[in-house]
């Protein structure tokens, strides 16, 4: 099975091979979400073969058509003392690939039906497979959308099936692009949309991922709603708001493991482009843990200006988070955040410590060198929030207590990149990354040894 998706990969690299000498008029970049992707102004264009996987028309009046795509990406990985030597794995090299197909069927402006599907393979982990590594072989995307309203500045639209869900900086709901799998849920969503505001509304069910081949069931329970509102204001701040509902009955953190009960109710102001850029986002957390009572809260400021007309168009950011920890170890309440479907790369690539009970200083800084290549510096410096609480991996997950100590510094990930992309079809990521221990660690890790993380991922998408 192995060898027929390297095979298949092989094919489809020189299918893309091709791809990059089509036609570049009416090119585009391929986003973050494939099904936010617009092909109309393929319609009436010269028929290339490239062109015509993007629009393929099914009737004469071509109100009907297909568009297909997909995604290779490979990623090798090396990492020595993974969580600071606590899991004694020393050295850990491993191939991560990810292969992604879909197809978007749309019929006149009111319907359309999306389907993906995902393979995703590790190889050579020590221990094996994380849970964000490897799922052989499913369905990351099916739904239908059905547009109630279709006015020139106004569009209301309904969605239901399995999807995926990403809002504002991803702090609270991300698509998690950076490990192998990419999350994703099933339920309805209501989508309404001007040129100035979008407000969307969501009831969705968490999928379950087992590594076979379509295998993957959803909860069967509701677990996670919500409504998140983008406000855009010509030159002035740009505002999301939003609320979001989540349950699990058998939340783990340091306080113990209970059934959890969460509401979440934030705010972001933000504004990018050139000159001042900034990106101010607060949320406060209440509900029920067991018999018990949760109030957590963050706030985060990412500051910095971006000289668009400098050579190399540099920018500079100082990013300061506070992230609430529980306040007194086992009185039965809940001061620890959640952030829910946080971004896996929040606190730069690979992270090794979580968006929970947690104080950083993060300095960064990027530069364009040429137009193809891009280069970032970062340090980001940690701290425990509170004394009574542990730390916590990058999906939020518990990883080891902290009550016992009573040191407050992580330690400092010291990391630089690089990203070449010689066109929008392709793009190589490579990356390193030192972290230092700090006292906490030293403190309560018996043999604590610095890590070091290496990878580099090579993306094609078309």
């Amino acid at each position: 099975m192995r060898v027929l998706f390297s095979r298949t990969g092989r094919r489809i690299a020189a299918m893309l091979t091709v791809c990059l000498a089509c036609n570049q008029a009416n090119s585009q970049s391929f986003g973050l979400m494939r099904f936010d992707e617009h092909y109309e102004q393929y319609r009436d264009s010269t028929r290339t073969f490239y062109n015509g996987i993007k629009y393929t028309p099914l009737n004469s009046r071509k109100t009907v058509y297909v568009t297909a795509g997909g995604e290779l990406r490979w990623e090798y990985v090396d990492f020595r003392n993974e969580d600071w030597g606590r899991l004694g794995l020393g050295h850990n090299s491993f191939l991560l690939q990810r292969y992604n197909l879909h197809a978007d069927l749309h019929a006149g402006p009111h319907f359309r039906l999306f389907v993906q599907v995902r393979s995703a393979w590790e190889n050579g982990r020590k221990n094996g497979p994380r849970p964000i590594d490897e799922d052989k072989l499913n369905i990351q995307n099916l739904f239908v959308d059905a547009v109630i309203l279709h006015k020139p500045h106004r569009t209301l639209t309904a969605r239901l099936g399995k999807q995926e869900l990403n809002y504002g900086s991803g702090r609270l709901i991300s698509v998690q692009e950076a490990p192998n799998l990419r999350l994703a849920f099933t339920g309805a969503k209501l989508m309404y949309a001007t040129p100035n505001l979008a407000i969307d509304g969501f009831l969705m069910m968490a999928d379950s991922v087992r590594t076979g081949a379509f295998d993957n069931k959803p909860t069967r329970e509701l677990n996670f709603w919500g409504v998140y509102t983008k406000i855009i204001i010509p030159r002035f701040p740009n505002i999301d708001l939003y609320y979001l509902g989540f349950r699990r009955d058998g939340s783990e953190f340091e306080e113990g493991r209970e059934k959890e009960r969460r509401h979440s109710l934030g705010a972001r102001i933000w504004r990018h482009g050139g000159g001042f850029i900034y990106n101010l986002e607060s949320v406060i957390q209440f509900g029920t843990f067991g018999a018990g009572r949760i109030r957590a809260w963050t706030a985060s400021a990412d500051l910095g200006y971006h000289f668009r007309h400098a050579w190399g168009q540099p920018s500079i950011n100082l990013r300061n988070d506070y992230i609430s920890g529980d306040r007194q170890q086992g009185d039965g309440h809940l001061q620890t955040f959640n952030p829910l479907y946080p971004k896996g790369g929040y606190f730069g690539f690979s992270p090794q410590i979580g968006p929970v009970n947690l104080i950083d200083i993060h300095p960064y800084a990027n530069v364009h060198i040429g137009k193809q290549l891009l280069a970032q510096a970062d340090v980001v410096m940690n701290w425990r929030y509170s004394l009574q609480d542990g730390v916590y991996r990058p999906s939020g997950g518990f990883n080891f207590g902290g009550a016992a100590s009573r040191e407050r510094y992580i330690g400092t990930a010291y990391l630089a990149s690089l990203v070449y992309t010689p066109n929008r079809f392709a793009s190589l990521n490579c990356g390193i990354q030192y972290f230092r221990v700090g006292a906490f660690v030293k403190d309560l890790v018996a043999a604590p040894e610095n890590g070091v993380f290496v990878n580099a991922r090579l993306t094609f998408k078309f």
